[in-house]
């Protein structure tokens, strides 16, 4: 019988250690992925567009379009877009009632806020769309014919209009 060298008792360890968290995981000890998930809901989540240039007439992004969203540079899919609120960038104007006026030395930089929905699985870290954990601060990119623009989740609501979706009697509110 030959020695053992380093790499042969390695490779013993390894399948000692997966057969070891195989019967861990068929005797219910440890989760997997797909019992996480304990519903699944519509979720409606908001996206800040900050210091968007427009110079044309009116914000690309209209209410009841389809966006394409891309989540951490990973394309996803088409979405519905609910609404949208634009307004140009706004100083401060101390000789005027009204304190905030629109920037005149930034005519065409517009600050959104745009609602999605789509239907997000429903785990106890929040909504996973796409693969991704959908939570404030997450950078996204909405794409559309005319248009391509960074931004960041502001908001993220789970609408319980879905069947199986939990009522836990707390606030329907992720994030």
């Amino acid at each position: 019988m030959k020695k053992l060298n380093i790499v042969d008792i390695i490779i013993v360890l390894g399948v000692i250690i997966a057969l070891f968290v195989c019967v861990l995981t068929t005797k219910h000890f440890r989760q997997t992925a797909d019992k996480q998930i304990e519903a699944t809901s519509p979720i409606t989540f908001q996206v800040f567009l900050r210091g968007v240039t427009v110079t044309g007439e009116e914000f690309p992004i209209k209410s009841e379009d389809k966006t394409f969203i891309t989540i951490r540079n990973v394309p996803y899919t088409e979405l519905d877009v609910v609404d949208v609120t634009s307004q140009p960038r706004q100083t401060f104007a101390p000789s005027t009632k009204n304190l905030l006026v629109p920037d005149p030395a930034q005519p065409a930089i517009f600050d959104a806020i745009v609602t999605i929905t789509d239907t997000a699985k429903i785990t106890k870290d929040g909504a996973v769309v796409g693969g991704n954990k959908i939570k404030m601060g997450l950078p996204v990119t909405l794409e559309g014919e005319k248009y391509k623009f960074n931004g960041t989740i502001s908001d993220v609501r789970v609408t319980n209009t879905g069947s199986d979706v939990k009522d836990d009697g707390e606030n329907n509110q992720i994030g």
